[in-house]
């Protein structure tokens, strides 16, 4: 499989099923499908999924949700099946949501990500975030939230 086989569209009712299993196997505290539900009927919110092109019973192999609202965006979640990490789908996923949103005219990027979660970090800090501060205990009043930003 290659990357550019895969496609990435605007997250359906229909994919909650799949975009919940990949949650829920890869977060402690995974939301629940009433949040992703939340977010897809949000009108600041968007939410994609990523999948092989042309295989009809494709099944979702990764997600990405944010919101932008006047000049700044917020990356809310980004997940990949495990099968499928390491092959580079979360950068395809935050090079299309960067891509999307500066189309939007967004300047700044924001995000927080538990500090414990080294290949999140990593994939930030190739696209140029930067950590802007910190929330003690924010996870599970237990681990730190990284903040990171960044500029467009």
């Amino acid at each position: 499989m290659e990357l550019k086989d895969l496609v990435i569209r605007e997250m359906e009712i229909e994919d909650l099923n799949e975009v919940f299993d990949i949650e829920s196997s890869s977060s402690p505290h995974p939301w629940s499908k009433k949040m992703f539900l939340d977010e897809i009927k949000s009108s600041f919110s968007h939410c994609f999924t990523i999948q092989r092109h042309g295989v009809p019973q494709c099944r979702v192999m990764g997600f990405i949700c944010f919101r932008n609202l006047g000049e700044e965006s917020e990356l809310l979640n980004i997940c990949v099946h495990p099968q499928y990490r390491g092959i580079g789908i979360g950068k395809k996923l935050m090079q299309f949501y960067i891509d999307f949103s500066q189309e939007m005219k967004i300047k700044t990027f924001h995000l927080e990500v538990n500090v414990s979660n080294q290949p999140a970090i990593q994939l930030y800090q190739f696209f140029y975030y930067q950590s802007s501060g910190k929330r003690k205990k924010f996870y599970q009043n237990q681990f730190d939230a990284l903040l990171m930003t960044r500029k467009a």
